[in-house]
């Protein structure tokens, strides 16, 4: 058997019971090879219930920098009996089993390809705590201590990091760095053979992470809000998005409290559903606060009939929704990019919703402030559509920017000077072709400016009317507006082949990540493609330019009804044939290897012909 050898290029991956405490252990050996400057990229997959059930995190190890997922495990860390068969499947051939050997097992129970290597782990607690909650918590550390000592890990450094967790609990610290060193020793001594090494799996330091960060996309997105202006946040707890209220919370606890009279300059209000969340939305948003909510795909459904109000009566507003596995309750704690149409779509009649497509935490931050201009520029719902993968993983990215010469973009608000000179205001009339009328906020002027809102038809002028005539140029006015968005949202970005090539693929958001690598991968086997990442809608017109430059494009999405796809052939009027899915909804986050595999088999199904006719 030749064994799995690597340096700084690896995947572990920690198969738990969800409750145990693992997730602190796991981190830490996330965070310790960050530390050791060698990029990694973790995710954690877990249950939606409290605890008992199975629990996984995996580890992405690259100094080359690759942030998506591979595919293939290089070493598990079983720890859950439950899940045993399942997980000792996922080793690559060569790959490493590491367990807890206090209960024997018999030799059917593993692989004659990998390396096993048993540690007594709950004997050696049971032995040395009395309390059966330490036994638990400090099994993992112990589990933690002899990896970092199999494979090289600093041990320095997660004491480092233990020092900043527990810092003025030193009772805390001076436990969990016996239970780490006690962990090491019993690998020293035991695990390793003589003049050899138990894992070849090595962490070597490194300085590949400069000077990016490691945050959640829900923490980017919470501070977006923060810097972007946000004043008023009302949400309802839904996983996986809770986490942005309450980081919004924290922040505005930090920076949105006079520090004169200690008057907060900020409301946050947790309501008692979704539909009451955005209600309040929409009334702040009205009366010109920039404001936002937090939800999921559940959420969003039950927030359609005001979100379709919003649009009709042009009301600023941001949502960000994290995604989830759906349909109905589906999967709460798995990610998918499964609410595409009901959000750009939401609501009944025609709508049409501005979508921000970010891949990564730093595109998180700018977006959801650039979503709140976006709001009030365009007096129109906007979404910021993020999910589980992004949104509650921890990952490495650019840090996030501001400048401090930036400002605000409310959009058309009429001043009181202006309509005290007489300057001429229909609430809903288009007077320079963007389709974006003016708008005035409550109080602006005791006499002029006033209009009523309402969600049935009305002319130019806020008047209730019923006339054909006028609810046609209303909605096609409101399309007009639609449009001028495609010039104002963030633009495609283009990535083109190292040779010229009649292959493109289109892709956003969380398949980012594993895209990039699969894009190597690809044209190592002579497979080369233009790319294409998606970043908002309405597409501009260079997206529809990129399909007519190629004879076939694959877009990758995870869902199960290739949702982007859709809008493509329907905005665009794409032929269907033209467009090739790529598709994912496992729940986990797409690999880099199963886009190479499905580019592959479709590549060689196609044998491509340059096309009949160009789209322009």
């Amino acid at each position: 058997m030749k064994r799995i050898e690597a340096v700084n290029d690896f995947v572990v991956k920690f198969a738990n019971v969800n409750g145990s405490g693992s997730a602190s252990a796991n981190e830490l050996f996330a965070k310790a090879i960050l530390r050791m400057g060698v990029p990694v990229s973790p995710r954690n997959i877990f249950p939606s219930n409290i605890q008992g059930l199975p629990t996984w995190y995996e580890v992405r190890v690259s100094e080359r920098g690759w942030l998506g997922r591979r595919g293939g495990i290089d070493m598990m860390v079983a720890m859950n009996p439950q899940t045993w068969a399942q997980d000792i499947k996922e080793v690559e051939s060569g790959g490493y089993l590491f367990y807890d050997s206090t209960k024997p097992l018999p030799p059917s129970a593993f692989r004659d390809d990998i390396t096993v290597i048993g540690m007594p782990v709950t004997a050696i607690c049971n032995a040395t705590y009395e309390d059966s909650r330490q036994r638990q918590l400090f099994k993992n550390i112990m589990v933690l201590g002899a990896l970092s000592m199999l494979m090289d890990i600093d041990g320095g450094v997660i004491e480092k990091l233990f020092g900043e967790q527990y810092k003025g609990k030193e009772r805390l610290l001076e436990s969990n760095v016996r239970a780490l060193q006690s962990g090491r020793g019993f690998a020293r001594d035991h695990l390793n053979p003589p003049n050899g090494r138990a894992v070849d799996l090595r962490v070597k330091a490194s300085d590949q992470v400069g000077e990016r960060i490691f945050v959640d996309g829900n923490t980017a997105a919470a501070l977006g809000c923060v810097y972007g202006g946000a004043t008023v946040c009302a949400w309802y707890p839904i996983t996986p998005s809770s986490s942005v209220a309450e980081a919004f919370e924290k922040y505005c606890r930090k920076y949105r409290v006079d520090p004169d009279t200690g008057e907060n300059r900020f409301a946050i209000v947790q309501a008692e559903d979704e539909i009451a969340s955005i209600g309040i939305v929409t009334g702040a948003g009205w009366n010109g606060a920039r404001a936002f909510t937090a939800t999921s795909g559940p959420g969003v459904s039950l927030m359609t009939e005001f979100i379709g109000l919003a649009y009709f009566a042009e009301i600023p507003m941001t949502i960000i929704d994290v995604q989830r596995g759906g349909p109905s309750t589906g999967m709460p704690t798995r990610t998918q990019q499964a609410d595409l149409l009901s959000s750009a779509y939401a609501s009944h009649g025609d709508t049409k919703h501005v979508l921000l497509l970010p891949q990564d935490p730093t595109e998180c931050f700018e977006f959801s402030a650039a979503a709140l201009d976006l709001a009030d520029r365009l007096q129109t719902p906007v979404f910021v559509m993020t999910d589980l993968d992004i949104g509650m993983n921890q990952r490495l990215c650019e840090p996030l920017a501001w400048t401090d010469e930036r400002r605000y973009d409310r959009g058309k608000v009429m001043s009181a000077a202006e309509l005290e000179a007489g300057k001429e205001f229909g609430r809903y009339k288009d007077v320079d072709g963007d389709g974006i009328p003016w708008r005035t906020l409550p109080g602006t002027h005791p006499t002029r400016g006033a209009y009523f809102t309402r969600g049935t038809t009305r002319d130019e002028y806020a008047r209730y009317s019923e006339a054909g005539h006028d609810y046609m140029l209303n909605v096609q006015r409101l399309l007009k507006k639609f449009n001028t968005a495609a010039a104002l949202v963030p633009q495609p970005v283009v990535r083109a082949a190292a040779k010229k090539t009649r292959l493109g693929v289109l892709y956003f958001g969380s398949t980012a990540p594993a895209m990039d690598e699969a894009l190597e991968a690809l044209a190592d086997s002579l497979i080369h493609l233009d790319a294409m990442r998606l970043r908002a809608f309405p597409f501009t017109a260079s997206v529809r330019e990129f399909i007519a430059m190629h004879d076939h494009v694959f877009v990758v999405e995870q869902n199960r009804d290739a949702q982007m796809r859709m809008m493509l052939i329907n905005e665009l009027e794409i032929d269907p044939a033209w467009l090739s899915p790529v598709l994912h909804y496992d729940g986990t986050p797409i690999t880099a290897r199963y886009i190479t595999q499905a580019i592959t088999s479709h590549v060689h199904a196609l044998a491509v012909s340059p096309r009949r006719e160009r789209i322009l």
